[in-house]
């Protein structure tokens, strides 16, 4: 593949077209095959490219639409007003071929619902699932999901999600027979809920999956397994949580002594430590892998943070790169009907 062209839901997020844009002809920059349909109010657009590289925005399209999804509005009827919207529009460029992937920091919601309504599950999925790639502490890399697509998933959601995310770990990260757990409140059998121990009794009888077991969620980023699955509101308050204490981390690292007079060794000991700390600890900056793919779709789309910054959001994007570079949805539909039983 040459040529890839994504479609940016250019008004979605805190922060709309001051965030988007910026990101945008950033990864067109570090991307010369990549082009972009920015999709969004033109005006808005435009202003922010005004004194952009030419040869950036040769490579970019400025598609109208006329409405933006809130971040707040209720899914159900986000959806059925959503006609000429940003995150419709981007999403039936996916849908008529025009993009090969969406990107947005809109409201997950409506962009699950809309994504499913549009590009359609794949055979064998009943619920698409919000996944993430985390690093750990072993340097290596952990598929997570579901992160909030699905509240409540039962146990043949959650082995669904077990197959997705084990042909992510297969075909983006590159490991062989990857370990799957689920996560749980506990590692003995006998804990979780019912949809938990169910799904676990499946995968456990399953040749096709390298089922480990369950893990707590203070092994979240340890790289006890390569791939942990849970249900989106556990999943969701989980990532929220690690990534707040992480950035936590990282701003006292950055502040600690600031206005302070001490010894000069003190400092000269204080900024080594500092330097130190963050260099092993630097790569669970969440900015470095904001982007959740909605898997188990017909083709690709990826949820940015709503809050994310512009290197937040590129990295998003270049996330849709690799999962169309790597043809994840093909992959995971082929997955599917050698693993799942057929309907009828």
């Amino acid at each position: 593949m040459t040529r890839l062209t994504l479609a940016i839901d250019a008004m979605g997020g805190d922060f709309g077209p001051c965030v988007t844009v910026p990101a945008a002809m950033q990864a067109l920059a570090s991307n010369s095959q990549l082009h972009l349909l920015l999709v969004g109010n033109p005006d808005n657009i435009s202003s922010l490219l005004a004194k952009a590289d030419s040869a950036l925005t040769a490579r970019l399209e400025i598609i109208p639409a006329e409405s933006v999804i809130a971040s707040d509005a209720r899914p159900s009827q986000a959806i059925r007003q959503s006609r000429g919207s940003s995150m419709r529009v981007a999403l039936e460029l996916v849908k008529e071929g025009r993009a090969e992937a969406c990107v947005s920091a809109g409201n997950t919601g409506a962009l699950m619902g809309l994504s499913k309504l549009l590009l359609r599950p794949l055979d064998g999925i009943e619920r698409p699932a919000l996944m993430t790639v985390l690093p750990h502490q072993q340097h290596g890399k952990t598929v997570v999901l579901d992160l909030g697509a699905n509240v409540e998933s039962d146990s043949a959601m959650l082995v669904q999600f077990a197959i997705m995310g084990a042909v992510v770990a297969e075909e983006v990260l590159a490991i062989d027979t990857p370990r799957v757990a689920l996560l749980n409140i506990g590692e003995e059998e006998t804990k979780g809920l019912d949809s938990i121990r169910e799904a676990a009794a499946i995968l456990r009888d399953s040749s096709e999956i390298n089922y480990i077991g369950y893990l707590e969620g203070n092994d979240l980023l340890t790289g006890k397994t390569d791939v942990l699955v849970c249900d989106g509101f556990v999943g969701n308050v989980t990532l929220k949580t690690m990534e707040g204490v992480v950035r936590m981390f990282l701003s006292l690292l950055k502040s600690q002594g600031e206005g302070k007079k001490r010894a000069w060794w003190l400092t000269l000991l204080g900024r080594v430590l500092k330097k130190r700390l963050a260099k092993r600890f630097g790569h669970l900056n969440p900015d470095q892998y904001n982007g959740a793919c909605l898997l188990g779709l017909r083709g690709t789309v990826i949820k940015s943070h709503g809050a994310a910054n512009q290197s937040a959001f590129a990295a998003a994007i270049e996330q849709a790169e690799q999962a169309v570079r790597r043809q994840v949805p093909e992959r995971i539909a082929a997955r599917l009907q050698a693993v799942l039983p057929k309907s009828d």
